[in-house]
């Protein structure tokens, strides 16, 4: 939903005034293209500068199609001391993490290098773009966390970076993006997932991307309106590849996360691998279970974009599949399709349920249920 806010609310005109939540896909964005200069050697200052930042897509400028909005932002979403949406810590403090009660963000930055033609640049811009998040972001604000970003069209590069990254409370997960060379499932990622199950750390999968190739298997389609709408088909398809080229059965302790590409079509989708596995199964000797069981036990779903049908009760159903524990909230702040956690979940739900929809899978999933963490988290940020 796209909800334009007149002026801050506050905690008490709030739906979560009492309840704190975890926004599970928080967008930060740079000032400017010199934001990684300071992590960057100065061999890639003079890269950028002479060559730009191609990715693996034909277009040359901005993203292949053009944003109903600027950046994909909210209007009322620029910082008043100028910049891009996302740009400004203390902006976002002020109409979103304060008043809708945020104790735990989670940082996904894009744009930030991923996917892009040339792998050594793309790991150091990854590399940047992770202490960028640290100095410009997570010691700044106790309540945000932050995913380590990767070259991920390289394996080893990115591994690297993972395990550079171990045991650093700033990072809770693994960014990837869903559109990518080859179905993320294939052998060239499989050090990124080893990296990150030995670093105990969930992957997360964000739509988006180009890896090269048409977002559609009949080509390019027309509008924008086809790209967001494909999202959900394109993580199926990644969902359907990594289950089925065995990541979960060859990295048991493996978390996976699909950011913002719905869930209403997980039921569907496990029932028909189920349905052509048994029948199938020989071509796949290492999956030992049924492939709704990897799902189950392997994968959760962040809410934004969330399936909103009539009737509602149709909703509850999908979850009661999913499970109530499998659900990360996410606002998608700045974006236009911004979630208002006061009028995200259009159901009549328990106190239990509720507490774990809003905040507390989050915490398990990213390992943060310690005793007195939200508290804490608060104290260091006032």
């Amino acid at each position: 939903m796209n909800v334009q806010l007149q002026g801050t609310p506050t905690l008490e005109t709030r739906l979560t005034g009492k309840l704190g939540i975890a926004d599970g896909d928080i967008h930060p964005a740079r000032k400017s293209s010199t934001d990684f200069h300071p992590w960057l050697a100065k061999r890639w200052h003079d890269h950028a500068a002479l060559f730009g930042t191609p990715g693996r897509q034909g277009w040359q400028v901005g993203p292949a199609y053009p944003k109903s909005q600027p950046n994909a932002s909210r209007r009322d979403a620029y910082p008043p001391e100028g910049g891009r949406q996302g740009s400004s810590l203390s902006f976002m403090q002020a109409q979103h993490l304060d008043p809708n009660n945020v104790e735990l963000g989670i940082l996904n930055p894009l744009g930030v290098g991923q996917g892009m033609q040339n792998i050594e640049f793309s790991a150091a811009m990854c590399h940047a773009a992770n202490e960028w998040q640290i100095a410009e972001w997570l010691s700044k604000d106790a309540r945000l966390r932050g995913s380590v970003m990767v070259a991920y069209e390289d394996g080893p590069l990115a591994a690297a970076e993972i395990r550079a990254r171990t045991g650093d409370p700033n990072f809770v997960q693994v960014l990837l993006l869903s559109r990518t060379a080859e179905p993320l499932g294939s052998r060239r990622y499989w050090p990124i997932y080893e990296a990150a199950a030995e670093a105990g750390l969930p992957v997360a999968v964000h739509a988006f991307g180009y890896g090269g190739a048409p977002i559609t298997s009949a080509g390019w389609p027309s509008y924008y309106i086809e790209e967001m709408t494909g999202h959900a088909q394109c993580c199926q398809a990644v969902l359907t590849s990594m289950v089925v080229e065995g990541i979960f059965a060859r990295f048991p302790s493996l978390k996976v996360i699909l950011v913002e590409a719905g869930f209403a079509w997980v039921p569907p989708l496990a029932w028909r691998l189920d349905k052509h596995w048994k029948r199938l199964r020989a071509e796949t000797p290492y999956l030992t279970r049924l492939p709704s069981e990897y799902i189950r036990d392997h994968v959760w779903f962040t809410t934004q974009p969330m399936e909103e049908p009539d009737p509602r009760e149709h909703l509850r159903d999908t979850i009661d599949w999913i499970g109530w524990d499998r659900l990360i909230f996410a606002t998608d702040y700045p974006h236009w399709d911004f979630d208002d956690p006061a009028h995200a979940l259009p159901l009549a739900i328990d106190d239990e349920q509720r507490r774990k929809f809003f905040i507390g899978n989050a915490r398990t999933v990213y390992g943060l249920n310690a005793p007195g963490w939200p508290a804490a988290a608060r104290q260091a940020n006032t």
